[in-house]
């Protein structure tokens, strides 16, 4: 499976030929709106940072190869009373299962780890403030136990909402040898590859 960062939140995960993009966003500092095509779009809540779909074409015909499961959550820690509920996905193809955690703004309980499952990659917000924060993610990313850890919802230089909490923030969390900077946007996902937090690179 290949995951490739756009930016933000949002993702495009391919298998098969077949384009999953998930949360995209309009408005987000420093970043162009999304305007792509994929063959099936999915958006953890309404907010305009996440569920910008009207410059997504989509693409028909093609064979689904993912398997999708969705775990109800919320985007803050009160219950969703503040900022109402959040969609945690896992997709599998492959024989490998990504989840997407959208903006999960509390810690899981066991109920919500059980039906998460295993995962072989995460990809976790970590900026804080409107989402769990860094040292939060931590603790989530440990809870879920991926094997790769690829952080998204930060502030790097100019891109990013201001308010939140840069990837740094999280990434000195862990052993220095086990962050690994991506000099491209994209990673491909096998069985095989280690445990790692993966911080992607936008193209210029």
């Amino acid at each position: 499976m290949t995951i490739t960062w756009l930016g933000h939140s949002c993702y495009m995960l391919e298998a098969n030929g077949f384009r999953v993009l998930l949360d995209p966003y309009k408005g987000v500092q420093g970043l162009p709106d999304i305007e792509t095509e994929a063959d099936a779009v999915y958006c953890s809540h309404g907010h305009f940072d996440h569920a910008w779909t009207e410059n997504v074409r989509l693409t028909t015909g093609k064979d689904n190869p993912f398997t999708v499961k969705e775990i109800p959550t919320f985007h803050d820690d009160q219950g969703g009373t503040q900022r109402g509920t959040n969609t945690v996905r896992t997709f599998t193809a492959g024989g490998v299962t990504v989840a997407h955690l959208g903006d999960l703004g509390h810690q899981l309980s066991a109920a919500q780890l059980a039906d998460i499952g295993h995962c072989d990659a995460i990809l976790i917000p970590v900026g804080g403030f409107y989402t769990i924060d860094a040292a939060a993610a931590k603790s989530v990313a440990d809870a879920i136990g991926a094997s790769v850890v690829i952080p998204m919802h930060y502030r790097r230089g100019p891109v990013g909402f201001d308010v939140l909490g840069t990837v740094e923030d999280f990434t000195r969390l862990y052993p220095q040898e086990q962050v690994k900077e991506y000099p491209t946007n994209t990673l491909t996902l096998t069985k095989d590859t280690p445990p790692q937090v993966a911080v992607l690179t936008l193209p210029e």
